[in-house]
């Protein structure tokens, strides 16, 4: 699946965002990727899944004992990986801001984890979530996302292979430059900032 492909099913699905957004980070930033658009359709998801386990290394594929996705973002595509590669999925969350995994998930340790993200910018949720996971005594091998927004520049710890690299500027809330900051700002995330 091209880029192109990938962009046209983000604007299809009105997932595609343009204005003055805040993420999760608390960076600004002109564009937003609403995942949650995108996957809503379960062929969709489904598609988009079945191309990010494809783009994984073969030698990392064979060895994914289990995919674990951070809530709120990442439970969607992390299911629709665990089908895609035929291993159980599952989700930590924090509720008392620390992550970890409840609701009766539980990872025996030395298994092979594949983290799975909807969108990494700064690599922070992707770095706790693996902390948390590793912490069970499962070992993350790798990560993936349907979008890296980060330039570049997230560091996970593991190989990271991203469906999609998209360079948008990202800018802190006192440095924004005057038409970003003309528009009233919103959190269309899942994450107070």
């Amino acid at each position: 699946m091209t880029d192109e492909q990938i962009l046209a099913i983000f604007r299809s699905a009105d997932a595609l965002l343009d204005g003055h957004f805040i993420l999760s980070s608390g960076l600004r930033s002109p564009r937003f990727l609403q995942c949650a658009r995108v996957l809503m359709d379960g062929k969709t998801a489904d598609q988009l899944a079945r191309a990010l386990a494809d783009n994984l290394p073969a030698e990392l594929r064979g060895r994914i004992g289990a995919v674990v996705s951070p809530a709120m973002g990442g439970v969607i595509i992390g299911h629709e990986m665990g089908r895609a590669l035929g291993v159980p999925a599952m989700f930590v969350e924090r509720p008392e801001g620390i992550f970890g995994l409840r609701r009766g998930f539980a990872l025996t340790p030395g298994t092979a984890v594949l983290l799975v993200e909807d969108v990494v910018t700064t690599g922070l949720s992707s770095r706790e979530a693996i902390a948390a996971i590793e912490a069970t005594g499962a070992t993350v091998i790798a990560a993936a996302s349907l979008v890296d927004r980060s330039g570049g520049t997230a560091d996970l710890g593991v190989p990271f292979t991203p469906l999609i690299r998209i360079d948008v500027p990202t800018y802190s809330a006192d440095n924004l430059p005057p038409d970003l900051a003309a528009i009233p700002a919103i959190k269309p995330g899942s994450r107070a900032a």
